[in-house]
């Protein structure tokens, strides 16, 4: 709908544009005025101000003033009245969209919040959306939020400032994602989220090697480096080109498209408590591999035995085809 009115704007202003330059093109070629007295009887035309003639008019002149100010009047009627109408939905529209995001964000519990929209921010927005997580964004450019605005929860402001932070329900938060381009700025984030919130998770993204250590004495769980990571990538497919372009196929894109999957055993039912790998027999009910394991400590177990114990607050990593996937958390946490 606001599209719509932004589209009468345009009509409404070409409408203008349109009578003012048929009027000064009318008295430069019938009156024979210059290019100045012509732009000059057009508007005093148009505008109805009453302003006497620069020069006296002859029949003609007469003739297509009566035309133009018809045809202004009803122009300008219509334009003032499209262009006030599309001030006020737009400041409407902005209202609403605002109350909006104020209500859904007042509603969210255990969110991820990412700090800064620019490409990093984002991909992880991206990611996040094909997952069904919620988030909120906080951007500081107007512009930037207006573009995305209609799918994404936004809070505008400086992610440095506390108050911000708090507005972007950072106590209640679950994970926090600091992707500005500054290393300094990624720093402060990091500090002031850790004292307002003990245990979110802060990931953050840094630019230079030194940073990292600083960010982790900060609060960050856990830092990343995209410049290193893409080069890091381009030269794997010159030393391992089959086997990259393989792991590039195991897709995490979205829970329509996903290869590997990650499940907490918090999260099963009772009966598999303390069990081993076998026990869950993964592979026989869905057809998908378990290929990783995390123990309680952190640890992670690449391709563990199948008599490996499941204990509390521990993950397993399992791989396999989208329909396997699929059929396998259906059965496992239907169970």
């Amino acid at each position: 709908m606001f599209q719509l009115f932004r589209s009468k704007f345009y009509t409404a202003l070409a409408l203008l544009l349109v009578v003012l330059t048929g009027g000064t093109l009318g008295y430069r070629l019938i009156s024979g005025y210059d290019w100045i007295d012509a732009l000059y009887m057009t508007v005093i035309t148009v505008t109805t101000v009453g302003f006497r003639e620069v020069h006296p008019t002859d029949t003609v002149t007469k003739l297509f003033t009566i035309v133009l100010i018809i045809l202004s009047v009803f122009i300008f009627a219509y334009s003032i009245s499209v262009i006030t109408e599309y001030i006020l939905s737009r400041s409407t529209f902005q209202n609403i969209k605002f109350r909006k995001m104020k209500k859904q964000l007042e509603q969210m519990q255990g969110h991820i919040i990412i700090c800064g929209f620019g490409r990093n921010g984002q991909q992880a927005a991206a990611k996040l959306k094909a997952y069904r997580r919620p988030f909120v964004v906080i951007e500081q450019d107007e512009e930037l939020i207006d573009r995305h605005a209609e799918d994404i929860i936004f809070v505008h402001g400086d992610a440095n400032e506390d108050e911000v932070l708090l507005e972007a329900g950072i106590e209640r938060a679950k994970s926090l994602i600091t992707a500005l381009p500054n290393d300094s700025d990624n720093l402060f984030v990091v500090l002031s989220s850790r004292q307002l919130n003990k245990d979110l998770s802060i990931i953050s993204r840094a630019a230079n090697e030194s940073t990292v250590a600083k960010l982790r004495l900060a609060g960050a769980d856990k830092t990343i480096m995209p410049d290193k990571i893409g080069g890091d990538h381009m030269a794997s497919l010159v030393v391992l080109p089959d086997l990259v372009e393989f792991l590039d196929q195991l897709s995490i894109d979205g829970e329509n498209s996903i290869n590997l999957e990650e499940i907490a055993i918090d999260d099963l039912s009772d009966q598999f408590a303390n069990c081993s790998i076998r026990d869950l027999d993964i592979r026989q009910k869905s057809g998908c591999t378990v290929i990783g394991y995390k123990s309680p400590s952190g640890e992670y177990i690449i391709n563990p035995e199948a008599d490996t114990k499941l204990m509390p607050h521990t993950k397993i990593v399992v791989l396999g085809r989208p329909e396997q996937i699929n059929k396998l958390n259906k059965i496992i946490f239907k169970s």
